[in-house]
């Protein structure tokens, strides 16, 4: 026995795949190897491949044509055997001493980072249409930062004991939560799909992981990693079933100990509302942890300097195609300064290229699916038909091959118009041109104008409008940029959430998400107890 400490996290690097380096080759390679196959992908419960009848395909979002393998589609029996897995896996994960729970998930770290590296990349590229970099800062780097820091977080929760009085030794018990943990996660982010089901496995919770239907390729090969790194059976059980079917039977089981989920607004608030009604149900009050919708911002001073506003409109609003719940989709500028802003992202525009991922000089690749695809167009074609709308590029989109919608820009005269008030998630910055004079004013403005809360950025040199715009924007974000694009947090850095609708900002990356996934119990022994009821006042 010993007072163990993990290793000290660092942020993983990140692999620049430029030409002429050896990763790129390996990364292409892995590509190639993945295009040529066609994996079976079936859900894992209690350590078992699982299959039924009800056989999907998966393809790839930017080529129609390209059939990357298929999953199975569970249901009732096979949602109430995850359940039952998990509650006996429970009886010993949750007993397993902490260090061997944090082997479990550094080892896979050091799998993912390591032989992994190239598969999973190429794996997000295909599966989910992300260019190089996008999917190494999110399936490898930012995944493995997850598990290492949470494995470190986890450390300084158990260290974290009470204070002693003389003859009383006081302590603190960390205990797993009573029941099982749903995680149900997005397709955006292979490093949520991740983490979603692992962070309450690290505090000694079990977990079943219901991912999207689109982030089901990339879970297969996280799961496989896993398994590979020790986790016993039963501890995560990768169900894919239904939406409908899982909140029917799970979110009703009195079992259900907690909830872990990234997805819309909308799907949290009808998750919450099945809890509560079936509260009375549940051996423990579950605790509910979600991150959903944005409507993030840059807002702009004139005291900004352009390049870099135009810079992160550029990025923050178009990488991954607008498919992030923290890229920027509503921007205020300043009058005075908008020409120069304005020359500048359209230059970006004309140059940025698209098409599918395996062509690395392609900036844009597809939106996920069908559905996205049609809801962005909506919003698109109704800018097109408004008086209150500018287009200043892209509007165009075409899903003959994959479902491909060009970056676009519009500039809005109605500060309260469709496009700058609701998510839209997709490739669509709508900005809003406010008078120099107004900053104060539009400020209060933007932090009126959306539901949401998740991230925002100022741009200003001048130290006063800073101020300023931190205090008024201070509910409006819970991610605040200030000179910098509002995507992009770090784990360990810049630990990710927000509030009013965009969630319970119980930030992921930090140890304010493990906490959540811990039931803490005071002990007390006293090692000189009292042998009669008199007090000293009595004498």
């Amino acid at each position: 026995m010993g007072n163990f400490r993990v290793p000290i996290p660092h942020n993983e690097p990140i692999y620049s795949y430029a030409p002429g380096t050896a990763d790129r080759e390996k990364l292409a390679q892995a590509i190639n190897k993945l295009r040529k196959e066609k994996i079976d992908i079936p859900m894992i419960i209690d350590g078992e491949e699982v299959r039924t009848g009800d056989k999907i395909e998966i393809k790839s979002p930017h080529n129609h044509n390209q059939v990357l393998g298929h999953y199975y589609r569970g249901g009732e029996k096979e949602i109430n055997a995850a359940v039952e897995s998990c509650m006996e896996a429970w009886k010993s994960w949750s007993h397993m001493s902490w260090e061997h729970r944090a082997a479990v998930f550094l080892k896979a770290a050091n799998l993912l980072t390591g032989p992994y590296r190239f598969e999973v990349n190429a794996a997000t590229m295909l599966a989910h249409s992300k260019n190089p970099f996008q999917s190494e800062i999110d399936a490898v780097c930012e995944l493995a930062d997850f598990w290492r820091f949470n494995a470190f977080y986890m450390q300084e929760i158990y260290d974290n004991q009470p204070e002693s009085a003389p003859l009383i030794w006081d302590r603190m018990d960390y205990r797993s939560l009573e029941g099982f943990v749903l995680a149900v996660t997005p397709f955006n982010f292979v490093s949520i799909g991740g983490n979603l089901p692992t962070s309450p496995a690290m505090m000694g919770n079990v977990s079943i992981w219901k991912p999207a239907s689109t982030g089901v390729y990339t879970a297969h090969f996280i799961m496989k990693i896993l398994i590979e790194a020790g986790l016993p059976k039963g501890v995560i059980n990768l169900i894919t079933a239904r939406g409908r079917d899982v909140g029917e039977i799970i979110l009703k089981d009195k079992n259900l100990a907690g909830v872990h989920f990234t997805g819309s607004t909308e799907t949290f608030q009808s998750m919450w509302r099945t809890i509560g009604e079936n509260i009375a149900n549940y051996r423990t009050y579950p605790r509910i942890v979600g991150e959903t919708g944005g409507k993030d911002f840059v807002f702009v001073h004139n005291s900004a300097n352009v390049d870099e506003v135009a810079s992160a409109l550029t990025r923050g609003a178009f990488e991954y195609q607008g498919q992030k719940c923290s890229a920027v989709s509503r921007a205020y500028i300043p009058e005075s300064m908008w020409d120069a802003v304005k020359d500048r992202i359209v230059a970006d525009a004309k140059d940025m290229k698209m098409g599918g991922p395996e062509d690395f000089g392609n900036f844009i690749n597809a939106v996920i699916d069908k559905g996205a695809f049609d809801t962005i167009i909506e919003y698109i074609e109704y800018a097109k038909k408004s008086d209150k709308a500018e287009f200043i590029f892209g509007g165009n989109y075409d899903d003959s091959k994959g479902y491909f919608i060009e970056p676009t820009c519009i500039v809005t005269t109605d500060p309260h118009f469709r496009l700058i008030e609701e998510e839209i998630f997709g490739p669509v910055l709508t900005i809003y041109i406010y008078k120099d004079d107004d900053y104060e004013k539009t400020l209060h403005l933007c932090d009126q104008t959306s539901p949401y809360a998740l991230t925002g950025a100022i741009f200003a040199i001048d130290r006063k409008a800073v101020v300023l715009a931190e205090h008024i924007l201070r509910h409006s974000a819970g991610n605040f940029y200030i000179n910098d694009k509002p995507t992009g947090a770090v784990v360990g850095q810049q630990p990710f959430g927000g509030s009013r609708a965009s969630g319970t900002n119980d930030k992921a990356g930090s140890y304010l998400n493990l906490i959540r996934w811990a039931s803490p119990r005071a002990i007390k022994e006293n090692f000189v107890p009292p042998r009669d009821y008199k007090y000293p006042f009595l004498g």
